[in-house]
């Protein structure tokens, strides 16, 4: 059965989940150990170019990348929200198998929503769909690219939140904020415009503007 065509359904699973697990240690562990602390934002410069199984799924399902027109949102990070969070990020990546898109389609990379099975771009959809059904805002749910700790490419989903920026980790169950993830972070969707990706390398960022540039004259 494929959940992500099963809103009603997967709704009512998430608040079973939610309602049986306000008290998970995990959850409640993050929050003592966040509130209070050190607001973390992450530093963006300019535009960039989008991930090419990024491009490929809006052209499939463009009432997925549609911007909402709204101004960029900061969550209100309250133990509440923080639970959903960690909850959702527990529920996906523990329903889904990751398997690599050339194991499942034949494709070096083909994002969409999973059934049973996906690689980290397929969770974080299926994570973004699930926290909007829930009434977080769109805008502060970006899809991010990173490099892994091999220098590997990878998939996380950040949250804007009021006491920072957030990663949702298919790896991991733990949310942690963006500085204390072994991660590279390159690029992110905008929070205007979810087809509109910002650099999350300074280097990254300059290397496009040069290219650019040389390609004008």
């Amino acid at each position: 059965m494929n959940i992500a065509t099963r809103p009603a359904l997967l709704l009512s699973m998430l608040c079973l989940l939610l309602a049986g697990t306000q008290s998970h240690a995990g959850g409640s562990d993050t929050a003592s150990r966040l509130f209070g602390s050190k607001k973390h934002f992450v530093a963006e410069f300019g535009t960039t170019l989008p991930p090419i199984g990024f491009v490929n799924f809006c052209s499939r399902s463009p009432e997925d990348c549609r911007a909402t027109g709204k101004s960029p949102k900061k969550i209100k990070l309250t133990p509440t929200e923080l639970t959903t969070l960690y909850q959702v990020n527990t529920f996906v990546n523990g329903r889904i198998m990751p398997v690599s898109d050339e194991e499942l389609y034949g494709e070096a990379e083909y994002w969409t929503y999973p059934e049973d099975a996906g690689d980290c771009e397929d969770m974080v959809l299926l994570k973004k769909k699930h926290l909007t059904a829930l009434g977080f805002p769109p805008e502060a749910l970006r899809i991010t690219v990173v490099l892994d700790e091999n220098m590997q490419g990878h998939a996380v989903l950040t949250v804007t939140t009021t006491e920072g920026d957030f990663v949702l980790d298919n790896r991991v169950n733990e949310i942690k904020l963006w500085s204390e993830v072994n991660y590279v972070l390159l690029k992110r969707q905008s929070a205007q415009d979810p087809k509109s990706w910002k650099s999350l390398s300074r280097d990254l960022a300059a290397t496009r503007q040069q290219a650019e540039a040389s390609g004008s004259k």
